[in-house]
């Protein structure tokens, strides 16, 4: 064989051998599986919900965005619902406290829809400004990160915290700082009871962040949203 006929050869076939390494590689990854996140996708901070998306694509899950006044049959489909606070409660699609798929959402206004918490705002559900620690109650659960009972700055810098008042069915997992009565972050395992006597139909979890303070996590707050989101969609 020539010279160069037998290079091009040893060239092709070093080529196939990555390529087919590549796609070894890819087969083995085992995917996620689907986050549906509602979000107003033409609302003023729809790059934050981007933002979002790509830091749930980075660790692993597919992401189909859906609009606000989607129903929630568009999520059936869907391994862990996400509700950005991006949304207007009054717009949103029927069905979503009865879906049978684990849920997350840190917009308070949909606290009473979902039956997650009562329904006076102000009272059993709200925003609080100027804010950048939380109290974490209940370290040994999977969604305080593993991170040690009290004070944790969750903030880079101040800003808006959503919080609510759960139904006795919630695990409280940490409080506004100075705040025990408003509940940051809880969780509601799959048929434990939340407000008006409803059943949680899947998992359900609150997460204190705004609109717009995705980006303004610490570390810490890093370590908190994953850990909700795995255990909402059932890796916790």
């Amino acid at each position: 064989m020539p010279v160069s006929l037998l290079r091009r050869t040893l060239t092709i076939g070093a080529l196939l051998a990555i390529s087919g390494a590549t796609s070894a590689a890819s087969a083995d990854t085992p995917s996620r599986g689907t986050v549906a996140l509602v979000m107003q996708a033409d609302g003023p901070n729809a790059a934050i919900d981007q933002k979002i998306r790509t830091h749930l694509e980075a660790r692993g899950f597919a992401v189909d965005p859906l609009d606000q006044d989607a129903p929630a049959s568009r999520a059936a489909h869907a391994r862990l619902v996400i509700m950005s606070s991006t949304i207007s409660a009054k717009l949103v699609g029927p069905g979503w406290r009865q879906l049978p798929v684990p849920l997350l959402t840190w917009e308070d206004d949909m606290l009473d829809d979902l039956a997650m918490t009562g329904k006076r705002d102000g009272a059993d559900y709200g925003t609080a400004k100027h804010e950048r620690f939380l109290w974490l109650v209940n370290a040994p659960h999977p969604v305080a990160a593993g991170l040690p009972a009290g004070t944790t700055n969750v903030y880079q810098k101040a800003g808006y915290m959503n919080w609510g008042k759960p139904g006795l069915g919630a695990s409280i997992i940490a409080t506004l700082y100075g705040q025990p009565d408003k509940a940051a972050i809880f969780v509601y395992e799959k048929g434990a009871t939340m407000d008006y006597e409803s059943l949680a139909p899947a998992r359900r979890v609150m997460f204190f962040i705004g609109n717009d303070t995705f980006t303004n996590l610490s570390g810490a707050g890093v370590r908190l949203f994953d850990a909700a989101v795995d255990w909402a969609a059932g890796d916790r």
